[in-house]
């Protein structure tokens, strides 16, 4: 089948706001209001032969969608039928009103909302002294009671919002451009449609997803509007909610954290030219190559690059493609420790759909494995038996960048746009609680910080010189003149003559 040429809203299955006005180009035409505009034409022709799983044209019923999860975010679903409740996270109809098998016991959730309690009361502290213990507990889970106090703390969002007060609420009062706003616009109801918070267009909801991707806009106008900060804010949203009416929402600290994320933790995601995503595309092909050779392989013969798949999952911080207890496990380590987790699960996904020889040999085609990508069976993919996959993945930090560093050397220099500047992206919270912490001692502000006081140690004592004998003969040592005796009590063990004295 040849690859279509044709604008993208007349390629079957894949809609008008999806991917802009027509097919971009690689990469210097892209259009900045589709996160896959970066892949080539042929990403479109995939997509949209793949059962329409992407685009406005998708219209999934209930009954064929897994309500525990946020799949199929996309759909144009009007709202919910008659009759529905709602799950524990909000989704209308889901599964997961109780927690799932292997999901800890009240007690055991008890015990660590109250570890948590105890952090946040002291974070400052916490994060000079006990980040070790930070990091394991939010690899555990952080208790969904806490995650509207703990997420702002992890990114540092609530740090900006106090060294920028009144930013927000002029950023939201002024008018947008009329540009990102239709754009905007048309894709609120995309993000999470099944969701009790986003099933009205004029609800809190949608509302406020509105102002924080508008504000973001005007705070960041060289960069404007990508439609991949639509889920990540709308699951910010729904973990930050305004404490004020409906009708005036306020949502600053989703906007800030929003801001964090695509400005600390992913900074070159988002922008016009998206060149940090083919940063990453590369460095997560020579990952797959020494990690899972056996898949790498077998990607590579059947013509399934990295592009195809890869930006969906991290420029959605993986918000469209696990279920959702599980996408919250996913952030509670992202969050702590950096875009290494995303590394790692998108490795497990990978070894989960194509580590078996059974997996690959049906998947001879490009579609087959595309698909096997996309359905990998739920039970796989439970948060407590997933997230232990995915940090035993063997990838730790300095691996990471010693791979980034390997691949921007090999980038050409002929690319268009601005060279991808990873340096510019922090691992994780300890690196942006003191980055935030440098920057406030040198703006002159009193860091929150207790200080700790360490006493210098003593100055060490000169080592005793050894007389000076180059040069000169023995006799002469025994006949120089004698001064005046030192002053202080003399060693015992020569008592009151010399060595030479009583030798010779």
């Amino acid at each position: 089948m040849p690859l279509p040429s044709e604008p993208c809203s007349q390629v079957p299955g894949l809609g008008m706001g999806w991917m802009g006005a027509q097919v971009p180009g690689w990469p210097e035409a892209a259009s900045h209001t589709g996160f896959l505009h970066i892949l080539q034409p042929v990403v479109a022709w995939v997509w949209g032969t793949m059962a329409q799983a992407l685009g406005e044209d998708l219209v999934q019923t209930s009954e064929g969608q897994d309500d525990s999860s946020s799949l199929g975010s996309d759909s144009e679903l009007s709202g919910p039928g008659p009759y529905r409740q709602a799950d524990r996270y909000g989704f209308i109809g889901g599964s997961s009103a109780e927690p799932g098998p292997g999901h800890p016991p009240a007690d055991l959730i008890r015990q660590r909302e109250m570890k948590w309690v105890e952090m946040t009361s002291h974070w400052e502290k916490t994060m000079s002294r006990r980040y070790k213990k930070v990091k394991m507990q939010c690899r555990k889970g952080i208790p969904s009671a806490l995650r509207a106090r703990c997420w702002p703390l992890l990114c540092g969002a609530h740090v900006c919002q106090q060294n920028s007060p009144g930013t927000y609420q002029e950023l939201a009062k002024a008018p947008g451009d009329p540009q990102w706003m239709e754009t905007i616009n048309r894709d609120l109801h995309r993000q999470f449609p099944l969701h009790e918070m986003f099933v009205s267009p004029q609800g809190h909801g949608q509302q406020g997803l509105l102002q924080v991707l508008k504000a973001y806009t005007l705070y960041r106008p060289e960069q404007g509007y990508c439609q991949a900060q639509g889920p990540v804010a709308a699951v910010l949203l729904m973990h930050l909610p305004p404490e004020v009416s409906a009708l005036d929402p306020n949502p600053e600290e989703a906007f800030w954290c929003l801001v964090q994320i695509c400005e600390v933790y992913l900074p070159g995601y988002y922008g016009p030219h998206m060149e940090a995503v083919q940063l990453d595309a590369e460095v997560f092909t020579a990952l797959l190559r020494r990690l899972l050779p056996r898949v790498h392989k077998h990607l590579q013969q059947v013509g399934v690059g990295p592009l195809l798949y890869l930006p969906e999952w991290f420029l959605c911080l993986f918000a469209r493609s696990l279920p959702f207890p599980t996408v919250l496990r996913v952030w509670d380590a992202f969050l702590s420790e950096g875009v290494k987790v995303l590394f790692r699960v998108g490795l497990t996904l990978v070894r989960l759909a194509l580590g078996t020889t059974e997996q690959r040999l049906a998947c001879p085609g490009l579609l087959e494995t595309l698909g096997a990508l996309r359905a990998i069976p739920p039970t796989q993919l439970q948060e407590e038996v997933f997230m232990s996959q995915v940090h035993s993945v063997a990838l730790s930090e300095q691996d990471l960048q010693r791979e980034i560093r390997v691949q921007l050397a090999r980038l050409p220099e002929s690319t268009s746009g601005p060279p991808p500047r990873p340096q510019a992206r922090l691992p994780g919270a300890q690196a942006i609680f003191e980055a935030q912490q440098l920057a406030g001692v040198r703006g002159g502000t009193r860091p929150e910080v207790p200080q700790i006081v360490v006493q210098p140690p003593e100055e060490p004592r000169p080592p005793r010189r050894k007389p000076q004998t180059r040069g000169k003969t023995f006799h002469g040592l025994l006949t120089r003149p004698r001064g005046p005796p030192l002053e202080g009590p003399s060693r015992s063990h020569r008592g009151s003559t010399s060595f030479l004295d009583t030798r010779f």
